[in-house]
């Protein structure tokens, strides 16, 4: 099958650092003559981090060759980063729970007593009006320590 990439725009910034990368140099197959069968003008750059390999031989031109397998990585770099961010993304949605009766976060009681109790960790307050002015600190702690465990 053949995957085709958008070559990315100047304005978006990939960056590459040369300890990143393996470069080879090659003699290129097909057409081209005895300057292909006697020169190393094609490239193959190994992304030693992401295990991405891009192999160049369209060019006669060995800095033409990097420059486009260049172009390529970079390209293949920039659809890694969206898919993983694609990913991070749905399993934050799938996180998400729904909107529905039995589902609810705390609750608030505010007649005959005060209290609000944190569903999800069983963290409970009567103190009801630092909790609706913002004082949300240990129902946020006790959820990051309770998600810390699972």
């Amino acid at each position: 099958s053949i995957f085709v990439y958008p070559e990315i725009e100047d304005n978006i910034t990939i960056e590459i650092l040369p300890k990143d990368l393996r470069i080879d140099t090659f003699r290129s197959s097909g057409a081209g003559g005895q300057h292909v069968n006697k020169t190393d003008s094609a490239i193959r750059i190994t992304h030693i981090t992401s295990g991405i390999v891009v192999t160049c031989q369209n060019e006669r031109s060995q800095h033409k060759n990097k420059e486009n397998a260049l172009k390529v990585l970079k390209s293949r770099l920039y659809a890694l980063k969206k898919q993983e961010e694609i990913e991070k993304i749905d399993l934050l949605e799938k996180s998400k729970t729904d909107i529905a009766w039995g589902n609810q976060i705390r609750s608030y009681t505010l007649h005959p007593y005060n209290l609000v109790k944190d569903h999800r960790t069983n963290i409970e307050t009567g103190n009801v009006q630092a909790v609706l002015d913002g004082d949300l600190d240990r129902f946020v702690h006790a959820f990051l320590l309770q998600k810390k465990h699972l």
